[in-house]
């Protein structure tokens, strides 16, 4: 099991057994970013980005109905894109980049553990009428997802495609 993955499960599992006071990763507040160097660590669908390396924005809206706008993002592989979430719904939202395989496996883990505190370079907690941010480099083709995986919103649809294209 990768490194990551157990510190998550580990965590998770410590947090579901009653601390006086977890931190609540899904409450109405953002997530910021911790100050610091940015990590970098290659996954399946990319890298962290520089800011500099941006030549695209994209504009993400999302909203109550479970649902992203747009739906489909198509990429250009090697492209670095900023990606500018805005949550135009009531309740918390996130965009979470991914394989479809380890969305789903997030999505579960959250059901589990609503409360467990996650935060990647390839996430953005945003509360409502926020807008937050994150700049990836898609250097590996294929097809992934955005998501939210704030417990039931993935299970309701609140997903998308990124088809990244060699």
């Amino acid at each position: 099991m990768p490194n990551r993955r157990r510190q998550l499960l580990l965590a998770a599992a410590a947090m579901g057994l009653g601390s006086s006071g977890p931190a609540r990763a899904h409450g109405n507040d953002d997530h910021a970013k911790k100050p610091g160097p940015l990590r970098k660590e290659q996954k399946d669908w990319g890298i962290a980005g520089e800011a500099k390396a941006v030549r695209r924005t994209i504009q993400v809206r999302m909203a109550d109905d479970m649902r992203f706008t747009p739906g489909r993002i198509d990429v250009r592989l090697g492209e670095t894109l900023r990606f500018r979430v805005h949550n135009a719904g009531k309740v918390m939202h996130e965009f979470v980049i991914g394989t479809k395989a380890e969305n789903a496996r997030h999505a579960e883990l959250m059901i589990r553990f609503p409360d467990m505190e996650h935060d990647e370079p390839y996430m953005a907690h945003v509360a409502p009428g926020k807008t937050g941010e994150i700049v990836w480099t898609f250097n590996r083709a294929g097809t992934f997802e955005f998501a939210c995986l704030i417990a039931g919103h993935y299970q309701a649809g609140m997903f998308g495609t990124l088809h990244v294209a060699a």
